[in-house]
């Protein structure tokens, strides 16, 4: 069978460094940390006093008073990012066939703000009190079916909840989804909106996040004085089509999607194997799927947590996957700037790797100071460079054992 091609024509972002993709991008690119003291609650008395909040965000001027209202904040970040991903492929629903145009954006966690507020509504005031929108709006596929509501796409509309790889399972299912011949067109990403008490916490207690008050050495992945990543939050979303129904309406395309690869460590609930195996086997089927020798590869954005274990496996699974390219390869971890948006991250940074293969510029691991042995690639350290890059390669690892990779490639029309 004739595998179609797939493309990437549209993006969408609000991230703790951007309200758009461009903004985003270009402060990826200009190395700005987004990472500051929490501002959503107080966090007197807790261990934990940063996060990577989206910063100036309105949902009331982006959605509408009424609308906002009805929506939780991983909803609202997910459907302004789908618009603006949708403006800028220049893709409008009468052009179209709904019924093959779908919907895919994970959430690791969705409405956990509402949960907790809507728990201490039920607590002082009665369960029955509970508000009639919370089940509606706090299920994390609502942001998947609110997309969907928004753009008219009747196709497929789902919701990967695989906790940290979720936003690049949502790419690739979408990338697989299209190539296969099911839809012309997927919108997908995700989104995530828990920086709250309950989740800090959460993380906090199972020693997942730093506690570093100093947001210049709070996300610093393969640095040796990492001590766990920053909890972050907003959304990404990817316009992918058909590369033929992309050209035939004379879309602007980004980047081509090559291969996806999802495995599964089947080893523990929140620690990845430490030699690194599923995530070289995510690797490893991705660069099958597309056909791409692993020598040809110029950039990785790696999962790159700040985590001790994870940055150490990750390295691993590279050397294992690469080989003695390993060694040329640029790694870098946009986590360093934007901490980690769980559900979100994956899309988000596909959505940076697609536009470091789009203008020539691999972004840097900022904040980077002492090496660390377990962790010795060129992580392009402080500083990003220009580089006319072909192939690139994003991962995402997950709680759970859950491994993600997606191959793009620079477009050539």
């Amino acid at each position: 069978m004739n595998k179609r091609r797939v493309v990437i024509t549209g993006l969408g972002a609000l991230t703790p460094v951007g309200l758009t993709a461009g903004e985003s991008w270009q402060a990826v690119k200009d190395g700005v940390c987004g990472i500051a003291p929490i501002t959503q609650f107080d966090t007197t008395g807790m261990k934990v006093k940063l996060a990577a909040e989206v910063k100036g965000f309105s949902p009331e001027e982006s959605i509408g008073r009424q609308e906002s209202k009805r929506m939780g904040r991983f909803t609202q970040f997910a459907v302004v990012a789908a618009r603006e991903a949708m403006a800028d492929s220049g893709l409008t629903l009468e052009t179209v066939d709904p019924d093959r145009c779908g919907v895919i954006i994970s959430s690791g966690i969705g409405g956990l703000a509402i949960t907790e507020t809507e728990h201490d509504r039920g607590s002082q005031k009665g369960w029955d009190r509970v508000s009639p929108f919370y089940i509606p709006t706090a299920i994390s596929n609502m942001a998947a079916g609110q997309v969907a509501i928004e753009t008219g796409f009747q196709g497929m509309c789902t919701c990967p909840v695989t906790a940290c790889a979720g936003g690049t399972n949502a790419v690739g299912d979408a990338f697989r989804y299209i190539r296969d011949g099911y839809a012309e067109v997927m919108l997908c990403g995700g989104t995530e909106a828990s920086v709250t008490p309950l989740a800090i916490g959460g993380f906090t207690s199972m020693k997942a996040l730093t506690q570093s008050e100093d947001p210049a050495r709070a996300s610093i992945p393969f640095d040796a004085e990492r001590s766990g990543f920053v909890l972050g939050e907003g959304a990404g979303v990817l316009l992918l089509e058909e590369r033929e129904h992309a050209q035939a309406r004379g879309a602007r395309i980004y980047a081509e999607v090559l291969g996806y690869g999802a495995t599964c460590d089947a080893y523990h609930m929140t620690a990845p194997r430490p030699d690194g195996s599923g995530g070289a086997k995510a690797m490893a089927m991705t660069l099958s799927d597309g056909g791409v020798e692993p020598e040809a590869v110029d950039y990785i954005n790696a999962h790159g947590t700040s985590t001790h274990l994870n940055d150490a496996g990750e390295t691993a699974a590279i050397k294992t996957v690469f080989g003695q390219h390993a060694a040329r390869l640029a790694v870098s971890s946009t986590k360093s700037m934007t901490g980690h948006m769980l559900g979100a991250a994956g899309a988000v940074e596909a959505i940076f790797t697609a536009l470091a293969l789009h203008d020539g510029f691999i972004p840097a691991t900022i904040n980077y100071r002492t090496p660390d042995p377990a962790c010795d690639l060129d992580v392009v350290p402080n500083a990003g460079r220009q580089s006319d890059i072909r192939f690139a390669v994003s991962n995402s690892l997950g709680f759970g054992g859950h491994n993600g990779s997606l191959l793009l490639k620079k477009w050539e029309a």
